[in-house]
């Protein structure tokens, strides 16, 4: 065994069993986390504006804080961006995380000295817990990659700016630098197609172990690859034992990932996002993601449905159930205060609390009220892609909105690896799938208010054209699994088969 898998062992030892000791007190740390946040931002703009001094437990906070989006942090952002201090969090923030938000243009996430290291913290517990459950730590010792955006950073009035991975980049532990690929250079190129070129030749004839990043992104390397050498991923990386990946749900993924390396592996799913790390796989044997409860942030979980609502009913982690969708707030060490990070997530236990990502708050559909989310679509994919025997490269889904009743339909944008033999007999499959997850989906088809869902099947790399189409192709950037408008599926129906 060599020396860096050696040495993980005891070490994941230990962080695993003091994870296990802290499931039993996540209520409690809730509670300290609020305390704790509030105390130290009393002095900033924010703390002075909504009365941090006398915030004593949650009813006062909600009363003090609303639920707010970025839109609503905006002017208290732009002041931190002129380089004021003391805004949101004390001091100026270490980072501005830089994203492409659908309504607001770029959005500027604060990063700070306090809470970065929770980001980087929780990737690493992510694998140590999995060395402690499975004794495997040989990935340790090889060559690692994950897909990830331009480390490159911009810096405004003292401030860095740039993409969530490209700043984590930056705080790579320095006993993994002989293990990181690709190269820094390689990790600045821009285009991701002439940037994935060269991630092909860096790792090709490397012992790569561990390979990381967003699944569909990752089918586009292990594409390339295979197109290079006639070989299967596996075959190419003997050694190759561990995925690690987020940012989407694998599920619609899997088969096809698996097939692309020859053989079922190990994966680790996490759930990383600009504004915190809220959760990560913890073992291999139960279902769900260890929700980080004593990691900078206070959450509360607001029911799916009530998101919108004056008033929605605000839950603290003590409060919850297993079963129920709800939209996920935090309040952080970063300076977001109330936040909706726009996701929806289910607990699938209490004890410990674990979560399932469900969707994106924005990401639905509901032009009838039936308020399919994208759960219930990747569900009903699965089942029938399983049944037929077909593997999906990606798809989304969007509303058809007719003028006569019983005309409307929920059409499904499918890029296929095969087509089915049967098409018809396929999109039966997925309409009763989706009928038998969603009761107000069902009852809209019986009421003859919607007719059965339309599959448009779309020709090779129509999604991966589309995504350039727009300047999204690569990096952290996802194809929307479901839409409320005809923006993405009137463009989608140009790529048809």
């Amino acid at each position: 065994m060599a020396f860096k898998s050696l040495l993980a062992k005891p070490f994941a030892s230990l962080v695993y069993q003091s994870i296990r000791n802290g499931m039993q007190h996540a209520v409690a740390d809730q509670d300290k986390w609020l305390k704790s946040l509030t105390a130290k931002a009393v002095h900033t703009q924010f703390g002075k504006d909504h009365h941090f001094d006398q915030i004593r437990d949650h009813a006062s906070y909600q009363q003090a804080v609303p639920i707010r989006d970025y839109e609503d942090f905006k002017p208290y952002i732009e002041r931190m961006l002129k380089g004021e201090s003391n805004i949101l969090w004390s001091g100026k923030p270490q980072y501005f995380a830089k994203t492409s938000g659908t309504t607001s243009g770029a959005k500027y996430i604060p990063l700070t000295h306090d809470s970065i290291p929770y980001h980087i913290k929780a990737a690493r517990n992510a694998l140590l817990c999995y060395i402690a459950e499975t004794g495997n730590a040989a990935f340790a010792d090889g060559q690692m990659i994950f897909l990830s955006g331009s480390p490159e950073l911009e810096t405004t009035n003292g401030i860095q700016s740039g993409r969530l991975s490209g700043i984590v980049n930056h705080h790579v532990p320095a006993y993994l630098h002989k293990n990181r690929l690709p190269s820094y250079a390689t990790n600045c190129i821009e285009d991701w197609e002439t940037k994935l070129d060269a991630i092909v030749q860096e790792t090709m004839g490397r012992n790569m172990t561990l390979i990381s990043g967003i699944p569909p992104w990752m089918q586009m390397y292990f594409d390339r690859l295979m197109e290079k050498t006639g070989q299967k991923v596996g075959d190419l990386f003997p050694e190759f034992s561990l995925l690690v990946h987020g940012g989407v749900n694998f599920e619609p993924y899997k088969a096809r990932l698996f097939e692309s390396i020859g053989r079922a592996i190990d994966t680790i799913e996490t759930f990383p996002a600009s504004e915190g790390f809220f959760a990560f796989q913890d073992s291999q044997q139960h279902e769900g993601l260890l929700l980080l409860t004593n990691a900078g942030m206070f959450y509360e979980f607001v029911p799916a449905d009530e998101i919108f609502n004056e008033h929605p009913t605000r839950l603290t982690l003590g409060e919850v159930k297993t079963g129920v969708n709800y939209a996920l707030i935090i309040s952080s060490n970063a300076g977001l205060w109330a936040y909706n990070i726009g996701d929806t997530i289910r607990f699938v236990s209490l004890d410990p609390y674990r979560i399932v990502v469900t969707g994106r708050i924005k990401h639905f559909i509901s032009a009838f009220g039936e308020h399919v989310i994208a759960e219930e679509v990747e569900h009903a994919m699965r089942l029938a892609s399983e049944k037929f025997s077909v593997q999906t490269i990606e798809f989304t889904v969007a509303p058809y909105i007719a003028s006569e009743a019983g005309q409307s339909y929920h059409e499904w944008f499918v890029e296929f690896e095969h087509e089915p033999n049967d098409l018809q007999a396929f999109a039966l499959e997925l309409d009763q799938q989706l009928r038998s997850k969603n009761i107000y989906y069902d009852d809209l088809i019986r009421g003859n208010i919607l007719s059965k869902l339309k599959l448009t099947p779309l020709r090779k790399h129509a999604f991966i054209d589309y995504m350039k189409s727009i300047g999204k192709l690569g990096g952290q950037n996802k194809v929307p699994r479901l839409s409320n408008d005809r923006k993405i599926g009137d463009v989608l129906s140009g790529y048809r088969n």
